[in-house]
């Protein structure tokens, strides 16, 4: 049974380089290709397989993954885009999506993106699969500097909570959640709270 791809890609010398690198492959067809996912959504169209850009004519595909993997439960999506950075790789996964391929490897033989995911993979292309490892590895060491009050301040902090409600949180009082900060950033050779994202989020 032919599986159907549907491309949603502003660019569109490389979607129709996608479609025919799809069609070139036995068992897979791409008929329909959109300029945004509001255009797919009113087509009322269906796919087995969508490939998605995040970056689209006043759309930011990101937006709508969740929205898409719950209308359509049987659809896998394949995010292909040129953001590589580690909050978007997470984001794009917590989301929904089965698959992230950076617009670099465009190259790729769509036929070992397909495989995976059909074999209940999820797909990523070597860059962000390194993307993926560094993330952790940066983080469980910065980690291990950290005792285990630290731990729960930073992730506090990483949630957008004010001093006083991490304070409330872990029943501790605002001048100890401070005299932590203080702390921490000595121990991560830091100096803001814009640096403790980068390093943890970045």
């Amino acid at each position: 049974m032919t599986k159907e791809v549907i491309i949603i890609e502003n660019d569109t010398i490389l979607a129709e380089a996608m479609k025919d690198s799809v069609n070139s492959l036995e068992g897979y067809s791409c008929k329909l290709i959109f300029v945004n996912v509001s255009d797919f959504l009113a087509s009322k169209a269906k796919a087995d397989i969508l490939l998605l850009d995040l970056m689209l004519s006043g759309e930011n595909g990101l937006d709508f993954i969740s929205r898409l993997a719950a209308l359509y439960p049987d659809m896998a999506i394949v995010v292909n885009t040129i953001k590589d950075d580690s909050d978007t790789i997470f984001r794009v996964l917590q989301l929904g999506a089965l698959g992230y391929i950076d617009k670099q490897s465009f190259e790729l033989d769509f036929r070992e993106v397909f495989h995976c995911i059909e074999n209940d993979g999820a797909y990523m292309t070597p860059k962000i699969a390194r993307r993926v490892m560094n993330y952790f590895q940066h983080s469980r060491s910065n980690y291990e500097q950290l005792t285990k009050r630290e731990i729960d301040i930073v992730n506090g902090i990483l949630e957008g909570l004010s001093y006083k409600l991490i304070g409330e949180r872990h029943n501790i009082a605002l001048d100890t959640v401070r005299t932590n900060i203080k702390r921490i950033y000595r121990k991560l050779n830091i100096n803001s709270k814009g640096e403790l994202f980068h390093m943890f989020r970045s």
